[in-house]
């Protein structure tokens, strides 16, 4: 069964207060518990501060490490679940239902399995440019 990613952004600085934190937790276990239930969870991960992250890169074959986030922005990703579900649109309708809950922005990507190999071409993404 296709596997997708639903990435959560949340905005920086300190978590909600504990009197909005909590009944939103609550739900987002009922959430992934639903996930478990339907055999489409995978696997969950939450994230600390973007302030923590390195980016590292290779650059001539020099190793160059950097403190922070790759991207600068207000919001960064949060966590993170892959799940299993039949197609696009029933990934859609976890994104939805945690986006709801959570009230934060939720991207679903399709996971190349691993049969698809790498990809090679800017027309592997639907590209109509020839580039």
């Amino acid at each position: 069964m296709p596997q997708y990613l639903l990435t959560m952004y949340q905005p920086d600085g300190d978590p909600p207060p504990p009197e909005v934190l909590g009944p939103m937790m609550e739900k987002i276990a009922a959430w992934r518990h639903d996930l478990q239930a339907a055999g489409a969870w995978v696997f969950t991960g939450g994230l600390h501060p973007a302030s923590t992250a390195t980016v590292v890169r290779s650059r001539r074959g020099d190793v160059v490490m950097t403190d922070g986030p790759f991207a600068e922005g207000k919001e960064h990703m949060g966590g993170f679940t892959v799940i299993s579900a039949p197609d696009l649109d029933a990934a859609l309708e976890w994104g939805r239902r945690i986006a709801e809950i959570s009230t934060l922005p939720c991207e679903v990507w399709p996971l190349r399995s691993s049969e698809e190999g790498p990809r090679s071409s800017q027309a592997d993404l639907g590209s109509t440019d020839g580039g």
